[in-house]
């Protein structure tokens, strides 16, 4: 049969992933959701597991606005008014009513001149950065920058690419010297938020570099800042790690309606001649289909919310959770890292311990996600916990409490993996 051979190399690379540890394996399947009740939040049914409810603390979900009435009720009213589906890439068969809208309130929402909506985050980068890079371009990214990134990179094929060091601005700054001189421009790129970690990019202090170092370049140095993480989640008023750090206003932003926003899709914020550049140009906008009528619908609706008192009451209330839960780590005596992003990891610097964790809180119903060698590196393994306004203080404590179980075992390490 023709697929024969191609199966068995398919199941040898699917055995050497594996080996390695680096196979995925059964995702769990979500089938249904309990509304917040008795002091708790939301509650999620996974099949084959009966009725056990979970608690959820591995979704990027950070302000509720998924399960959230409003937007719900957006989208209903969209798909009613426009159907199920956009039906063709824009420029064939033209754009519907509420991308535009969505398109002018994430403009005014980030203070920037105009916005494009992708059909994803990681799309968007993939449009984006391939567009920015000439024959003399050089691309300075964050070792720790997410995998779109690095693909990003990998696509363009710069004349020079440079990783500096996670957060070291000496060496990025090393690096725009050096690139300075064979390249006409640079292009500086990281996360606004890792979301490994939840730390974020001193956004301020690369904004500073950057503009030192315009001259030196004939094109000038710009920043790129993926956003994904930040938006909606840190921030006085949600919008991400460039307010969070008091930063200028960065070159070009890219974040997505996936996460805080609860919907889906991904946009790029900036300067109008870039935006009419990348409706010309990139194709994961020219031959993609957009987000539906409805996903813009009720992204509008999140993003309104958010700009509203209602939503300053939210990121208080996911500052708060945050903060209980690393306080209630620490009181523990887990290593986490200092921060006010709701990525919260718990690092336990042991693959058996992180599995044995995992484990320990799915069983007491807590959904979690662990990172092990050779995903990390070894004495880098942790679990991401990520908190949500939909997060009660009883949640905290309840997963709190599941913790407090296995502190309390003090099994040595090269046991944990066996409980």
């Amino acid at each position: 049969m023709p697929m024969q051979g191609l199966a068995k190399a398919l199941a040898a690379q699917l055995g050497e992933l594996a080996q390695a540890g680096l196979l995925k394996g059964a995702e769990s399947v979500l089938c249904g959701v309990i509304a917040p009740r008795d002091g708790n939040g939301p509650r999620f049914l996974i099949e084959g597991e009966g009725d056990k409810p979970y608690l959820r603390m591995n979704a990027n979900n950070y302000l509720g606005m998924s399960l959230r009435e409003e937007v719900i009720d957006a989208e209903d009213a969209a798909a009613t008014n426009y159907g199920a589906g956009p039906g063709a890439v824009r420029f064939i068969s033209g754009t519907w009513s509420p991308h535009v809208a969505l398109e002018r309130r994430l403009a005014a929402f980030h203070s920037r001149p105009s916005a494009i909506i992708f059909s994803s985050a990681y799309a968007a980068i993939m449009g984006l950065i391939p567009q920015l890079v000439s024959k003399k371009t050089a691309v300075i990214s964050d070792e720790l920058n997410h995998n779109c990134i690095i693909n990003a990179i990998s696509l363009a094929a710069p004349a020079e690419k440079r990783i500096y060091k996670h957060l070291d601005m000496g060496e990025l700054e090393r690096c725009l010297d050096e690139t300075a001189k064979s390249c006409t421009r640079a292009i500086i790129v990281t996360d606004g938020v890792f979301s490994m970690r939840g730390d974020h990019a001193p956004l301020d202090r690369i904004m500073a570099l950057a503009r030192s170092r315009d001259n030196a370049f004939a094109e000038g140095a710009i920043v790129v800042v993926d956003d994904s993480h930040g938006v909606g989640a840190l921030g006085a008023t949600g919008r991400g790690a460039e307010e969070y750090t008091r930063s200028a206003p960065v070159d070009i932003l890219v974040a997505t309606l996936g996460k805080a926003f609860g919907v889906n899709g991904g946009y790029v914020v900036g300067d109008e001649i870039l935006i009419r550049y990348l409706r010309e140009r990139s194709p994961f906008y020219v031959y993609s289909n957009p987000i539906t009528p409805a996903e813009a619908a009720a992204a509008h609706k999140a993003i309104d919310i958010l700009d509203s008192p209602d939503g300053l009451s939210l990121l208080e209330h996911l500052r708060a959770m945050t903060a209980r839960f690393k306080a209630g780590l620490v009181r523990l005596g887990f290593e986490t890292l200092p921060g006010e992003h709701p990525v919260a990891p718990l690092v336990t610097r042991d693959s058996a311990r992180t599995v044995a964790l995992v484990e320990h809180l799915r069983r007491r119903g807590v959904l979690v996600t662990g990172l092990t060698y050779p995903v990390v590196p070894k004495g880098d393994e942790e679990i991401r916990f990520q908190i949500s306004a939909d997060h009660t203080a009883a949640d905290i404590d309840a997963a709190l409490e599941a913790l407090a179980e296995m502190a309390e075992a003090n099994v040595p390490l090269a046991r944990a993996k066996q409980l």
